[in-house]
C-alpha cells in the first residue's frame, strides 16, 4: 500500500453486511450520476471469478493479485471472506484532481483506506436482519446456517468506523437518493 496521500477530492466508501444491498445502491447512484465526469464509480479488483450474480469487478488470480500488490498498482488492498480485494491506484489520480470517487469497501479495511486517502466518507449501509437473511437466501449461494452466521457477524460489526448510516430496508430509491445526496454534498455528515 502506498504512503498516505493528501488528496483534494473525496473517496466515498460504502460498507455494510452481506445482503445490505451495497451493489444495488451504488448501481442506482451510478445510473443517476452517469453524466458527471467528476464522479468516478470504482471497479474493485477481487480474487474471485466474475459471475452474473456477483458484483461487477475486475478479477485477478491470487498470484496476479500478489504481483500487482508488489508492483504498487493498488491504492489500497485488504483481505475479507477468504478473498483479496483492492482499489486500483488510478483512483488516487481522480481524487487528486479534486473529484469524487465511490467504492464498495469493507468495514475491516476502513483504517487502511483512511490511511491512503485524506478525505474519506464512510457510508454504512444496513437493513433489518430479516431482510438481510431474505436477500442472502435469494442468492442461493449459502445454506440457512451459513446465512444465519453471516447476518449475526454483520450485526456484531455494527457501525464500526462509519461516518453516516443509510438504512436500505425499504425501496431502493430511498437509499439510492440518500447516497446521491452524500456524493454530491447535499447531505451533511451530521444528518
Amino acid at each position: 500500500m502506498p504512503d498516505a496521500v493528501r488528496l483534494q477530492g473525496t473517496l466515498v466508501v460504502v460498507v455494510g453486511p452481506s445482503g445490505a444491498g451495497k451493489d444495488s445502491v451504488i448501481g442506482y447512484a451510478r445510473e443517476r450520476l452517469a453524466t458527471r465526469s467528476d464522479i468516478l464509480f470504482v471497479r474493485r479488483i477481487i480474487t474471485r471469478e466474475a459471475t452474473a450474480d456477483a458484483e461487477d469487478h475486475d478479477s485477478l488470480s491470487d498470484v496476479a493479485f500478489a504481483e500487482a500488490q508488489r508492483e504498487g498498482r493498488f491504492a489500497v488492498s485488504w483481505q475479507a471472506n477468504g478473498l483479496s480485494y483492492a482499489l486500483p491506484r488510478s483512483v488516487m489520480d481522480h481524487v487528486g484532481r479534486g473529484d469524487t470517487a465511490i467504492a464498495n469497501g469493507s468495514r475491516g479495511a476502513i483504517e487502511d483506506i483512511r490511511a491512503a486517502f485524506a478525505n474519506v466518507i464512510v457510508v454504512g449501509l444496513t437493513a433489518r436482519p430479516e431482510i438481510l437473511a431474505a436477500r442472502l437466501s435469494a442468492r442461493g449461494r449459502e445454506t440457512a446456517e451459513e446465512i444465519g452466521r453471516r447476518v449475526e457477524r454483520g450485526l456484531k460489526l455494527g457501525a464500526y468506523g462509519q461516518d453516516i448510516t443509510i438504512d436500505n430496508s425499504a425501496e431502493l430509491q430511498t437509499a439510492g437518493e440518500a447516497l446521491i445526496s452524500i456524493i454530491t454534498g447535499r447531505l451533511s455528515l451530521a444528518s
